[in-house]
């Protein structure tokens, strides 16, 4: 019977990786869709996906599918054979990455979830199937040059921070549950007016734009296949880039450049910068944006403190960290509790 997870350790992956001569692709998909046997399914992808060497992280629940993967080159068009295949995944939009290196992803990982994205809905009477209107680039771009549009990034703040469209405004939120009822709140004033709901691939605000449909808005609208499906579109047809800076994704790149603007600064010097890193001290492990002059000094930490811990003997580090829960560990500068950091530089 064939091993349905991994059971190589993340070092000895990672190191295969960066041995690997022939180059990846990295891509993203989702689909709102019922799955009868979420567990069954996920276990049938995994084996088809397994001998692809596709890798990647993959969440399946009653309600669909949500995908960040890297196959061999090579094997696209069999990916997309084996994913056309599934009733309904045929014909499926396959976002292929902007800004791509092939070193996204080293493991394959797919996880059961009750949801393939956490929104906090409870409302039995919400139905997915009554969304907004999509959307692409170009009639994003004339939509978007109409004053009574308003735009919404229906993104986290560390995504937004890095790049955005020009006249998006921000939900600020770290948690996609807490911004759906934000949005409908702060958009109260605007009802009469075009609402364009985007995301980094899609998936968040099609949901997004159900929400707000079900809140009794009525001209509501999202980007088809989010920022990553605009910026490929932007380049083929030759139309104006509206996206500032850059396009945050969740995998091992932690961003994708779309315009060469950089709009944001380092987070502890204040220099133009927009390059995320987690701190080298995995027992702070802080997602932040680090300039290369601080990433030197600092030797990719956050702070002197970090800097300092991480030139201790591995099993002192070791005992230090025991028992810590670092959750979600964002630097946000709106949030006292990431404050410390501004106050350990050097």
């Amino acid at each position: 019977m064939a091993v349905l997870h991994n059971r190589v350790s993340q070092e000895e992956l990672k190191k295969k990786l960066m041995e690997e001569s022939e180059p990846r692709t990295t891509i993203s998909f989702y689909q709102y869709f019922f799955i009868e046997d979420p567990k069954q399914f996920r276990d049938d992808l995994y084996r088809s996906l397994t001998n692809l060497k596709v890798f990647g992280r993959i969440y399946v629940a009653s309600e669909g599918i949500n995908a960040q993967i890297s196959v061999p080159s090579s094997d696209f068009e069999a990916l997309k054979e084996l994913l056309y295949r599934i009733d309904a995944l045929n014909g499926i939009r396959l976002n292929i990455a902007v800004d791509d290196d092939g070193k996204s992803f080293w493991v394959l990982k797919i996880k059961v979830r009750e949801k393939i994205v956490a929104d906090g809905i409870d409302d039995p009477s919400f139905d997915m199937r009554n969304k907004g209107r999509y959307v692409n680039a170009e009639e994003f771009n004339r939509l978007t040059d109409d004053p009574e549009t308003v735009v919404i990034d229906m993104r986290n703040h560390y995504e937004f921070e890095v790049g955005h469209f020009d006249t998006a405004i921000e939900v600020p939120s770290d948690t996609f549950r807490e911004q759906l009822p934000m949005a409908a709140e702060m958009m109260q004033d605007n009802k009469d007016k075009n609402i364009i709901m985007y995301c980094t691939g899609g998936i968040r605000c099609e949901k997004a734009s159900a929400y707000m449909l079900h809140q009794g808005f009525k001209n509501v609208f999202h980007l088809e296949g989010g920022i990553i499906n605009y910026a490929n579109k932007v380049k083929e047809q030759g139309l104006d880039n509206k996206f500032r800076g850059k396009n945050f994704v969740f995998d091992n790149r932690l961003g994708e450049r779309i315009s060469d603007e950089i709009i944001s600064t380092c987070h502890q010097c204040g220099e133009p910068a927009d390059t995320h890193t987690n701190c080298r001290n995995e027992g702070c492990h802080l997602l932040f944006i680090q300039c290369e002059k601080c990433a030197a000094k600092y030797s990719g930490c956050c702070s002197t403190e970090c800097h300092d811990t991480i030139q201790l003997p591995e099993e002192v580090q070791l005992e230090m960290r025991r028992g810590i829960d670092k959750g979600r560990n964002v630097f946000n500068k709106s949030r006292s509790r990431i404050k410390p950091l501004l106050n350990k530089k050097g």
